[in-house]
């Protein structure tokens, strides 16, 4: 996930530290030390990484700003700990930060999910000697225990702040590197982001699930079958180019832009199956069936970011035997050789997906579902068409207005409501001087239902009602049926 790096620049970032038999430095040399350990790392191995700087005292300033927005971030928070005195201090603001007024000029939690690593330019014993590691650890509290206080062990300096800043680059910031398989034939890749483990369920199984550092393929699918599933996260799929040594090619940073290039030459003229497998997924149209771990899997597949650039993407499923309910279940699933018949018929012009359920539950029926606008505009126009064949098509106009009406209502869509009531209004201004009577007073019974429904106050307006069509003297009576 993006960085924001937020540095503490205050009065008390200044006070020297005495490294023996060489300069004084201040606590602020050796944040910058430390964050210039960071950053070098990101260059060299997490290249796609965004990365903010903010500096703070009793004011701020954005020193490098982001190149995009986010929903995801995570924070590192550089400081010597000292919380500062008086109003608008760090000790200030906890201790006021939950009454009104101040709790709206506190950043704590973050309106975004994030982690929050707090970088102390101090030792332990210097923050307990106060209050500070308390309030610290408030912090990260208030973060939803999100993320971790990172202290210098022994005195400090040089050698010390990359020892805790080389904790950090271990814990949140070593690549995610992975051998893709497909039969005998492999690839060396880093996955970025790095996969975050994931828990199903705290209650029944608390333990996470981290994903194989072996990821085998074990089929392919059509894009059509496998549609848009639910994922839990998505992932750049990036080839490693290895020379006859094991060291890799082209990922590291070199002296100048003529070694980098040539480098990056060198690693393009190696064969890659990671570049043979994305194009092969682009030209066919389909996405690889990757093996996670026990019974979790993800899918392979080639996603443009323009006309012409595309990588290879990876997207990782709920783990679980069923992943997408369509598909079945994935151990089921098998080549089109072991089938009887071809399931996509001899010119592949039919799909055996979505499967259907073996037994008709008793509980099961049709719902109304409006996943693209075209299904909506479908069942209004199905309601229009039954209106202008009123009264011949009373029953069949009403069964589904009361279907939209019920949708709308489940959805909370009470605009729906009365834009269609406004059509139905309208459609009986156009009726024909031919037009049977009723159609005209169905029409805007009909309509006046739907308005009483879209207020939502009305007695008419629960879900469990119906609207029922009206009673004239066309129809033998003069009384309106609820």
């Amino acid at each position: 996930m993006p960085t924001v790096v937020v540095m503490d620049v205050s009065l008390s970032m200044t006070r020297p530290v005495s490294i023996e038999g060489s300069e004084e430095y201040q606590r602020k040399h050796l944040a910058a030390h430390g964050l210039t350990m960071l950053f070098e790392h990101m260059a060299t191995n997490y290249k796609l990484e965004f990365t903010a700087l903010v500096v703070f005292s009793s004011l701020w300033e954005l020193m490098v700003p982001f190149t995009r927005d986010y929903n995801t971030l995570q924070v590192v928070l550089v400081t010597d700990g000292c919380l500062g005195i008086g109003r608008g201090s760090l000790r200030h603001s906890l201790a006021t930060h939950s009454q009104r007024g101040e709790s709206n000029r506190f950043p704590l939690p973050f309106p975004f999910p994030s982690k929050l690593y707090i970088m102390c330019m101090a030792n332990l014993e210097e923050l307990q000697s106060t209050d500070s590691l308390d309030c610290l650890e408030r912090l990260i509290d208030l973060n939803n225990g999100e993320g971790q206080i990172f202290t210098i062990d022994g005195p400090l300096c040089l050698k010390n702040v990359q020892s805790m800043f080389g904790k950090l680059i271990d814990l949140a910031y070593t690549p995610f590197h992975a051998v893709l398989k497909c039969g005998h034939l492999t690839a060396d890749v880093q996955v970025f982001p790095r996969p975050e483990p994931f828990v199903v369920d705290e209650e029944i199984d608390p333990i996470p699930k981290v994903i194989n550092t072996d990821l085998e393929i074990v089929g392919f699918i059509d894009i059509a079958d496998i549609s848009s599933p639910p994922v839990l996260s998505r992932h750049l799929v990036l080839p490693i180019a290895l020379n006859k040594e094991g060291d890799e090619v082209g990922t590291g940073i070199t002296d100048d832009n003529e070694d980098e290039n040539s480098a990056n030459q060198i690693a393009g003229k190696i064969p890659n199956f990671c570049v043979l497998l994305h194009g092969s997924l682009k030209v066919e149209g389909m996405v690889a069936i990757v093996q996670l771990g026990p019974e979790w899997h993800g899918m392979l597949y080639s996603q443009a970011d323009s006309k012409k650039k595309s990588n290879l993407m990876m997207s990782l499923f709920e783990p679980g035997p069923e992943p997408l309910p369509w598909l079945g279940k994935m151990a089921q699933l098998g080549p089109i050789s072991d089938a009887k018949e071809n399931p996509y018929g001899e010119d592949d012009n039919k799909s055996p997906f979505p499967l259907q359920p073996k037994n008709k539950r008793s509980y099961a029926q049709n719902v109304t579902v409006w996943i693209k606008p075209s299904g909506l505009q479908t069942d209004v126009q199905k309601i229009l068409r039954n209106a202008r064949k009123l009264p011949e098509k009373t029953q069949t106009f009403y069964k589904e207005l009361n279907r939209l009406r019920k949708a709308a209502l489940a959805f909370g869509f009470l605009d729906l409501l009365k834009g269609v009531a406004d059509m139905l209004e309208r459609e009986c201004t156009l009726l024909p001087d031919t037009a049977h009577p009723d159609a005209a007073f169905q029409l805007t019974h009909a309509a006046q239902q739907l308005k009483l429904a879209s207020t939502g106050t009305s007695e008419y307006a629960g879900y469990e009602h119906n609207i029922t069509p009206l009673h004239t003297d066309f129809s033998g009576s003069s009384t309106e049926r609820m």
